[in-house]
């Protein structure tokens, strides 16, 4: 009698292993896929990033507009800027 199962094929042990592998490997790629859509390109942001004079002095006329420092402040900084 030929048992099509019996015939020195892989058990269920190899099977489960595959998947469990299949499982693995697709899930690393979407790591790398999600690591490279983050990182590749990005550059920082903020004031800091970006912060030439004209962005400094920009940022420092908002800060003052929003009343975060006083005009002694603002005239003293304003003047750091306008040295560099």
């Amino acid at each position: 009698m030929y048992d099509g199962w019996r015939d020195g094929g892989w058990g269920p042990g190899a099977w489960i292993a595959m998947g469990l592998m299949m499982l693995a490997f697709w899930g690393l790629v979407a790591a790398v896929v999600v690591y490279v859509v983050r990182n590749v390109g990005h550059r920082p942001s903020g004031p800091a990033a970006s912060a030439g004079p004209d962005e400094a002095l920009r940022i420092l006329d908002e800060r003052f507009a929003r009343g975060e420092i006083d005009g002694d402040e603002y005239n003293q900084r304003r003047e750091l800027l306008r040295s560099r």
